[in-house]
Order: structure tokens, then C-alpha cells, then sequence
């Protein structure tokens, strides 16, 4: 009598217990499944079929997932009845990344959980491609500079040609590591305030102004021609954007930078400010040059991405400029554009709120 007891006991509180993980699962944001001894699928939250596809039930979880030592781990905890951790992807998409648990629940079922660290992996790959690319950026010219040290040092009778050669080596060295420690520490402070919107008035015309004073020295030596266009419907209208000016003169200074960088010599460069219905300020930096190929585009505001590493580096750049320019944009609630045509020409769109239109969207999202 007492085993019937027992039996059923066990029995209610495996039935307890799928119930409780049949429940449970609709509220998980990971995936839960149920699988038996032979592997099959026997239930499966609606997490789990986001992630894995439709008509799981009734398939085998090694044709869902690459686990080729589920057998053995399988039988492992339900014989020991303990937790087992495994890595694992799915197989219909080799880039997620999971981290999955077994857990016996009875001498029959398993529960199967699968929490997606594709996000997590990410993130932990960009972190250490970011701290390798600033530990290359920084040894190049760290290295050069020790290198004309030591052959200073070790040198009793240097000439005074050579002394000058190499100590204007490690000035542009030097100050090839200050530019690259600016732009980081800029880079680092947009992007943890990116998610407060400025407070600010600025007038994008004046600071275009201010810009392109600060080149005109630099384009009358290379022969450059600086245009500013403003094509805006209402001219009499100062061009006011919310925002913070110091950001915005950086967005325009990188920007108007690059485009002369990048332009063949003698040409112009063209800036046009334009507005629409939506009460939106669009400014345009077009330059005439080598142009960008099309796989390049989208990569150009990643940290450290160049499309040629060497004259990139030749002409001062960072790699860090367009990183900070999208970030920058994104904060005072905007968009970056770029579209170019290799040998002709290339344009950097910039598209922000105009201040009474921001503020009614931030009204309205309040």
C-alpha cells in the first residue's frame, strides 16, 4: 500500500513538475524545451521556437541545435540528477551564440534551457577588438619615437641634419598619440551621454561659418574651394537646431576635414544647407574624389574602420572621426547619409531636427 502511495506521489509530482515548466516557459524570455531519452522534443516554449523555428515538438533536438556530446551528458544527469552546462549554436543560424542547461526531470524527461548570448558575445568581441586596435594604434608611434631614442642616445656624433630629421619624427609621432587619445576620450563621453538629448540652441549656419574659417588657410594652399549654399526655403529663418554647439562644430569640423582630405586638389568643396516640410535641417559636405566603393559604406563609422589604413594614417586620421560624427548626430536625435561614386564624388548627408520640432517629439514621447 505504502509503495502505491509512493508511486503516485512521484507520479503527481512529475505531472507538478512538466506543468510547472509548461506555465513557467510562456513567461521566459528564454528558450525552454522538454526533450525525452531519445532526444526528441517533446515541448517547447514560444521562446524556444522564436529561436529555433516552428514544429519542434515531436523533433530531434541534435537537428535543432550542434550538441554532439548530448547523448552522453544527457545520460549523465539524469543518473547523477544534476545541472549540466553546455555551449552550443543553432543550426539554422551558425552566428547566435548560446549557453544551455539540463536538468533531469524525471527518470523519463530533461529540461532543456537555452539562453541566447549572442548580444553578450557581441559585445565581448568588441571590447577586445577595440582595446587590440587601440593597443596597435598607440605601439606604432610609441615604438617609433623609443626607436629614435635610443638611436639618439646610442649615437655619439649625430649630425645636427639628422638630429632635426628625427626630432620632428617623434613630434608627429607624439602628436599622432594626443590626437588619438583626444578622439577616444571624445568618442567615450558621446556615447555614454547619447541617450540624453541636448538642452541647447544652436544655429547650424553660424557654426558652419565658424568651420569653414578655421580651413580657409588650408584650402587656399592646396588650392581648395570652400562653398557654403543655403538653399532654405525661408532664408529670413535662422536655421536653429537643439543641441550643444561644442558637438556639433566637431560633427561639421570632422566632416569638412575629411572632404578636403579626400578631394582631388583644386576642386571644391560644396556644404548646402536645405530644410523640409518635416521642419528638418539638412546640410550636405560634397567633395570631388576618389569616392568610396559601395562594400565600404556601411562600415565607415566603426571604430578604427579605413578604407586605406596607410594614407589614412599619412594624413593624421584616427579612424575614430566618423565613429564620433554618427554618435554625436544620433545624440541630438538625427541622421548620417553618406553616399559616394568612386572617381567623381562624395557626399556626407547630415539630417537633425529643427529646436521647435524636437522639442514637440520629446514632448510627445514624454
Amino acid at each position: 500500500m505504502s509503495d502505491m502511495i509512493e508511486k503516485k506521489t512521484n507520479e503527481e509530482q512529475n505531472i507538478s513538475t512538466v506543468n510547472a515548466i509548461s506555465y513557467l516557459g510562456k513567461l521566459m524570455d528564454d528558450a525552454l524545451l522538454e526533450i525525452d531519452l531519445e532526444h526528441y522534443i517533446t515541448d517547447a516554449n514560444p521562446a524556444a521556437k522564436r529561436l529555433l523555428g516552428d514544429n519542434l515538438i515531436g523533433s530531434f533536438l541534435n537537428k535543432r541545435i550542434n550538441y554532439k556530446d548530448l547523448k552522453d551528458e544527457l545520460k549523465t544527469s539524469i543518473k547523477e540528477n544534476k545541472i549540466i552546462e553546455f555551449t552550443s549554436t543553432p543550426t539554422n543560424n551558425k552566428y547566435h551564440q548560446l549557453r544551455g542547461r539540463l536538468m533531469p526531470i524525471n527518470a523519463q524527461k530533461v529540461a532543456v534551457l537555452l539562453m541566447d548570448m549572442t548580444l553578450q558575445h557581441n559585445l565581448e568581441k568588441m571590447r577586445r577588438d577595440f582595446i587590440a586596435n587601440v593597443s596597435h594604434e598607440l605601439r606604432s608611434p610609441l615604438t617609433s619615437v623609443i626607436g629614435f631614442i635610443e638611436t639618439i642616445q646610442n649615437t655619439t656624433n649625430i649630425d645636427e641634419k639628422n638630429l632635426k630629421r628625427f626630432l620632428q619624427i617623434m613630434e608627429d609621432e607624439s602628436k599622432r598619440m594626443s590626437r588619438l587619445i583626444d578622439d577616444l576620450l571624445s568618442l567615450s563621453r558621446v556615447e555614454a551621454d547619447e541617450h540624453i538629448a541636448p538642452t541647447g540652441k544652436v544655429c547650424i549656419k553660424s557654426v558652419l561659418e565658424s568651420v569653414i574659417s578655421t580651413f580657409n588657410d588650408r584650402a587656399t594652399k592646396s588650392g581648395h574651394l570652400i562653398e557654403l549654399i543655403d538653399n532654405r526655403n525661408d532664408l529670413l529663418e535662422q536655421p536653429i537646431i537643439r543641441g550643444e554647439v561644442d558637438e556639433i562644430t566637431e560633427v561639421f569640423h570632422n566632416l569638412l576635414d575629411n572632404a578636403l582630405k579626400y578631394s582631388f586638389l583644386k576642386s571644391s568643396v560644396k556644404i548646402k544647407i536645405t530644410d523640409t516640410i518635416t521642419r528638418e535641417i539638412i546640410v550636405d559636405i560634397t567633395n570631388k574624389g576618389e569616392g568610396i566603393e559601395e562594400k565600404h559604406i556601411e562600415r565607415l563609422t566603426e571604430r578604427f574602420y579605413r578604407v586605406d589604413k596607410g594614407r589614412s594614417r599619412q594624413m593624421g586620421g584616427t579612424g575614430l572621426g566618423l565613429a564620433i560624427v554618427k554618435h554625436i548626430v544620433n545624440k541630438h536625435r538625427g541622421h548620417l547619409h553618406i553616399t559616394s561614386e568612386p572617381k567623381k564624388h562624395t557626399n556626407f548627408r547630415v539630417v537633425i531636427p529643427k529646436s521647435n520640432s524636437l522639442l514637440s517629439n520629446l514632448e510627445n514621447d514624454n
